[in-house]
């Protein structure tokens, strides 16, 4: 089957695009959306881009009104945000938080979810989440004819529990399985990792 994507709808090339790039990873993002009030969204339009800077896209839609949502519109005043890996136990709450509240409104108090501190980061994280990263913004750009949002988020400082760091003493090595990520397929499809491999690379 070819498909020309020319004769489809942007809601028609969304489902294709989301079932065929998988898996994908997810950026289970929060901003302050005042003091003390804190808003949480699951992206799966995300990607490392870069290492020096350490950057990091994710990419954020309208609300169904039109209106910019609150992670983009937090992020452009406040210039910070955490960007969390879920694992797999937390799939309900990372699809609860999917849900467009009225801005203000916390999805960290309407799914009762823990924050502790983020140590030497202005924002606090997650609790449940074995990886967390304290970001700044570093850019905005809007494309696409609705348009999109496209968030480059520069890597402050990194929070990794120790209960997924392998053995190695000469680098910081993330045992995956033990992180046991959950992962975006198309629909409300989620996916888990049951092994890992290694392939040498040709030097």
């Amino acid at each position: 089957m070819n498909i020309d994507l020319s004769t489809l709808a942007p809601t028609q090339i969304y489902h294709l695009m989301t079932q065929t790039i998988v898996p994908r990873p997810i950026a289970w993002v929060l901003t302050e959306s005042g003091e003390l009030n804190y808003n949480l969204a699951p992206f799966s339009y995300f990607t490392p881009v870069s290492s020096n800077p350490p950057l990091m896209m994710f990419s954020v839609g309208k609300k169904p009104t039109g209106e910019i949502k609150d992670t983009t519109r937090n992020a452009l005043e406040t210039g910070k945000m955490v960007v969390h890996i879920a694992s797999v136990d937390l799939a309900e709450l990372v699809t609860q938080t999917a849900a467009t509240l009225d801005h203000g409104e916390s999805e960290v108090s309407a799914n009762d979810i823990e924050l502790v501190e983020f140590e030497g980061f202005e924002l606090p994280r997650i609790k449940a989440c074995p990886i967390a990263f304290g970001c700044s913004l570093f850019e905005v750009k809007e494309l696409g004819e609705t348009p999109q949002s496209l968030i480059f988020a520069q890597i402050d400082t990194i929070y990794i529990d120790d209960s997924v760091l392998g053995d190695r003493t000469d680098r910081v090595v993330v045992d995956a399985m033990s992180v046991n990520p959950l992962s975006r397929l198309g629909g409300s499809e989620y996916a888990v990792l049951e092994k890992t491999f290694s392939v040498a690379r040709p030097k």
